[in-house]
C-alpha cells in the first residue's frame, strides 16, 4: 500500500514539474485534481506501459530504444484525454478538444521527458535514503 501511495506522490511531483517547465502544458484544478491526475498517471504506467512496450519490442531494438520515448509520449496524451474525459483540467497545448498537431506533441514529448527526469531522480533519491 505504501509504495501505491509512493508512486502516487513522484507522480503528482513529476506532473508538477512538467506543468512548470513545459511551455503549453497547463493545468487548472485544485489540488486533488493533481492527485487523481497522478493516480491516474499511474495506472496507465502500471498497467499499459508494459503492454504497449512488449508488443513493440522488435522495433526497439531496431532503434535502439527511441521506442520508449515514443511510449511515455503516448502515455502522456491518453493522461491528458482521460483528464479531459474526468474534468480534471490537464491541456497539452489546448488540446484536448481538437486535433493533435505538433504542438501538442511536442508537449506530450517534452512533458514526457521531463517526468522521466523527475522520477528517475526521485527514485535515486528513494534508493539512497534509509530506510525506517
Amino acid at each position: 500500500m505504501l509504495d501505491i501511495v509512493i508512486r502516487v506522490v513522484v507522480n503528482a511531483i513529476a506532473l508538477i514539474a512538467a506543468i512548470n517547465l513545459v511551455p503549453g502544458v497547463r493545468f487548472t484544478g485544485d489540488w486533488w485534481k493533481l492527485i487523481a491526475l497522478a493516480a491516474i498517471f499511474g495506472v496507465i504506467n502500471a498497467y499499459l506501459r508494459p503492454i504497449v512496450k512488449l508488443l513493440s519490442l522488435p522495433l526497439t531494438f531496431l532503434v535502439f530504444g527511441l521506442v520508449g520515448l515514443i511510449i511515455n509520449t503516448a502515455m502522456v496524451l491518453v493522461t491528458a484525454l482521460i483528464s479531459d474525459s474526468l474534468k480534471l483540467g490537464f491541456t497539452l497545448a489546448g488540446w484536448p478538444p481538437g486535433r493533435i498537431d505538433l504542438d501538442v506533441i511536442i508537449a506530450a514529448l517534452l512533458t514526457a521527458i521531463v517526468v522521466s527526469i523527475v522520477s528517475a531522480l526521485l527514485a535515486i533519491v528513494r534508493m539512497v535514503t534509509p530506510r525506517l
